[in-house]
């Protein structure tokens, strides 16, 4: 199948050299807003153009806690396992980010822990996965703009063996920060909107966060800088989005040619939400943004 027949919300994309395959893992599009999830699957190709599943990688076990809104898996590779970090949800329980594990990344992946990392008092989703450069694991999460009306960005550190946390969020930034940032209103209730972090290191050691937020064009796509490098910031917003036409909660991947493509889903509008790979080019500017899609100079 192409990447049009597969109906998925916020794509994320691992690549295994070994085996020269990109495995596709998202929000299941057709359950993304019922009451009753499914589970997580991937799709495996070898020229990002063929797509070959779906593959189940994830049923909820008996007595999982959520049985709605499993959202925005994503699975990196850690200490000789997979880690998988997702948003979940159940009635009278708030929204959180749980990680799973398994040995393949085809799964089974089963949760590490009772349930979330994220507090249990916050509404949370969206959790990214970061290591720093002294190996201290981080989740970087969205604390919703549903409870706080201006989304959070927050950093939460990990025990390296990730069965528990080390201490408290930590706020990095709000998104009415971010210039170009719009209220959004859904339901009755208007906020900010922070919605899928992703972490990039340019090659000069630059640290960015890519997320995503809404404009008068609709779904959106930010870039944040670290003036420090660190990922506890202080974090700058670019001025400008990198993409805002309707498409979203992106992450960035690289090819087996050595070539950068930032995948996320547009349009945002169920049922047509759709896997999208753009091509990413990484520049160093005195004042504008180090990265943007290839051929866009100015953005």
């Amino acid at each position: 199948m192409n990447l049009s027949d597969i109906h998925i919300r916020d794509p994320f994309v691992l690549p295994i050299a070994s085996e020269h395959r990109y495995y596709l893992y998202g929000t299941m599009g057709r359950y993304a807003w019922t009451e009753s999830a499914v589970g997580f699957d991937c799709h495996i190709s070898d020229d990002l153009k063929s797509w070959e599943g779906p593959f189940p990688v994830f049923r909820p076990p008996a007595r999982f806690w959520a049985d709605r809104n499993f959202w925005a898996p994503e699975v990196h590779a850690y200490r000789g396992r997979y880690l998988m970090l997702a948003s979940f949800k159940a009635p009278g329980v708030r929204r959180g980010t749980q990680i799973l594990a398994a040995d393949s990344p085809r799964g089974p992946f089963l949760p590490l822990g009772a349930g979330p990392v994220t507090p249990a008092d916050w509404e949370c989703l969206d959790g990214t996965f970061f290591v720093t450069d002294n190996g201290d694991p981080w989740m970087i999460f969205c604390h919703e703009w549903v409870q706080t009306y201006d989304g959070e960005i927050c950093a939460l550190p990990l025990s390296k063996d990730l069965d528990s946390t080390l201490g408290d969020p930590i706020l990095l930034f709000r998104a009415s920060q971010a210039p170009w940032a719009r209220p959004f209103e859904s339901k009755g209730r208007k906020g900010y909107v922070t919605d899928g972090p992703w972490m990039h290191r340019m090659p000069g050691g630059e640290l960015l966060m890519l997320w995503s937020g809404f404009t008068a064009e609709g779904y959106t796509i930010g870039v944040a800088r670290s003036a420090s490098g660190n990922l506890l910031g202080p974090w700058w917003q670019d001025p400008r989005p990198l993409y805002n036409k309707d498409g979203g909660h992106c992450m960035v991947f690289q090819d087996f040619t050595g070539n950068l493509w930032l995948s996320l889903h547009r349009p945002n509008e169920f049922p047509d939400e759709r896997p999208l790979f753009l091509p990413l080019a990484e520049y160093q500017l005195a004042s504008s943004r180090p990265i943007g899609l290839a051929g866009e100079a100015d953005g």
